[in-house]
């Protein structure tokens, strides 16, 4: 081992801010280093971070061990207990070159970790690879100005703020130039873009800006939205813009209107479903993903009902469901909670019903023709997210069209056509 190695967890964004950390990394000259990039959206997440610390350091007795991300930023001194470990970062001083430096030359705080919420800039950072040509991610935002109930990561990344839109471009130009056909716009609350910016923008205005001034691009998508948050210019961009992906991902959490507003949510559950309804007449062949927590605190069977109903009220088709998780420090942990057990049977429910809603959504894809974005070996994308395998082995990042001829285990099944 000479070069640093990356171990991500978590999000969209952590992948992101993976490659900018390898880039610093590698410039610095770090070297036999494992960095760690944590997440701590549920303890689960938490758990398999120190489980991979450990099995890293038997794995490689000689490295240094570097953990970083959202779950050594809101406890950073239980990492540092851990004797694994060599250095603890936070999620400001991970994207500083300087950082880097400071560890090549063995200078570094063993720990070093802001006061995040005192960070008001997110500074860009050129990323001009991601190991593959397929698909790049693009930050455009960091934090949250909301206090959702169940949720730690504000305290892991500070409140909101937004990439200068020019800067986003730039990245957005670079990464087609390199040949990357489709970019994800993320961040941790990317529907608030702009509301720290200079004149009006916001993430509408932006994804028009990008389509205009990058017209190389074939692929642009977006990563999870706040429907309450969605301005009308993206929803025109979604109605005219082809090039804009026809699947969006929406942080709904339930489907109950008092577990919405325990949860300090701030959409109702007929928003949500009106905001799909509008979306679909928009643009006819959208499909939607969402997340959805199964047993919150106070939750009855009744109101899990409601959440289990949105998959057809709103017509979802890959669901992503969490087990609630108490988070230490958050105003859920301290309601009443329910038997694990129960929440456990509730979360497989609403995943076998996640399940049969995807299947019926591949099912209705038989017969057609769609562009696929190659991704590994025999494996694609469409436009709208579902995965296929191909029929024969293809080099990764390019668009090429393919019959679909049926699908199985969560994928479509496909041939190349001319």
């Amino acid at each position: 081992m000479s070069e640093p190695r990356i171990i991500n967890f978590g999000c969209r964004l952590n992948a992101y801010e993976s490659e900018a950390m390898a880039e610093h990394a590698r410039t610095a000259g770090l070297e036999d280093t494992i960095i760690v990039n944590s997440c701590a959206v549920t303890a689960e997440a938490v758990r398999q971070t120190r489980q991979a610390i450990r099995r890293a350091r038997r794995e490689n007795p000689d490295a240094r061990i570097v953990v970083t991300g959202c779950a050594a930023q809101t406890d950073p001194q239980s990492f540092a207990s851990m004797g694994e470990i060599d250095h603890v970062i936070g999620n400001d001083e991970k994207m500083r070159p300087a950082t880097f430096a400071a560890l090549a030359a063995g200078a570094g705080e063993r720990v070093a970790v802001n006061d995040i919420m005192s960070v008001r800039e997110t500074a860009h950072h050129l990323v001009t690879g991601f190991g593959s040509r397929a698909r790049a991610y693009v930050q455009i935002q960091n934090g949250c100005d909301h206090r959702c109930t169940f949720c730690i990561i504000p305290y892991g990344r500070g409140n909101s703020r937004s990439v200068p839109a020019g800067a986003v471009v730039d990245q957005v130009r670079t990464l087609a130039e390199r040949g990357y056909r489709e970019v994800v716009l993320t961040g941790v609350d990317i529907t608030a873009y702009g509301a720290d910016l200079p004149g009006e923008m916001s993430l509408g205005r932006l994804v028009r800006k990008i389509l205009t001034l990058v017209p190389e691009l074939p692929r642009l998508r977006l990563s999870s939205i706040d429907t309450i948050e969605a301005d009308e210019a993206l929803m025109r961009a979604l109605a005219e813009e082809e090039r804009l992906m026809p699947h969006l991902h929406l942080s709904l959490q339930a489907g109950d209107d008092l577990i919405l507003k325990r949860m300090k949510r701030r959409h109702s559950r007929a928003h949500a479903v009106a905001f799909c309804e509008r979306a679909r007449r928009l643009r006819p062949d959208i499909v939607f993903g969402a997340d959805i927590i199964a047993g919150f605190p106070t939750e009855s069977e009744a109101m899990f009902a409601n959440s289990a109903r949105l998959v057809e009220d709103c017509g979802l088709t890959y669901l992503h469901v969490f087990p609630f998780s108490p988070r230490p420090g958050t105003p859920a942990a301290r309601m009443p909670q329910l038997d694990r057990a129960e929440v456990k049977e509730r979360a497989d429910r609403l995943r076998h019903i996640g399940m049969a809603a995807l299947d019926a959504y591949l099912k209705s894809c038989h017969g057609r023709r769609i562009e696929i974005l190659t991704e590994n070996g025999h494996i694609g994308r469409t436009p709208h997210f579902a995965e296929m395998e191909l029929d024969a082995p293809v080099a990764s990042g390019r668009l090429v069209s393919a019959s679909v001829t049926g699908h199985e285990a969560g994928r479509l099944t496909g041939v190349m056509v001319a």
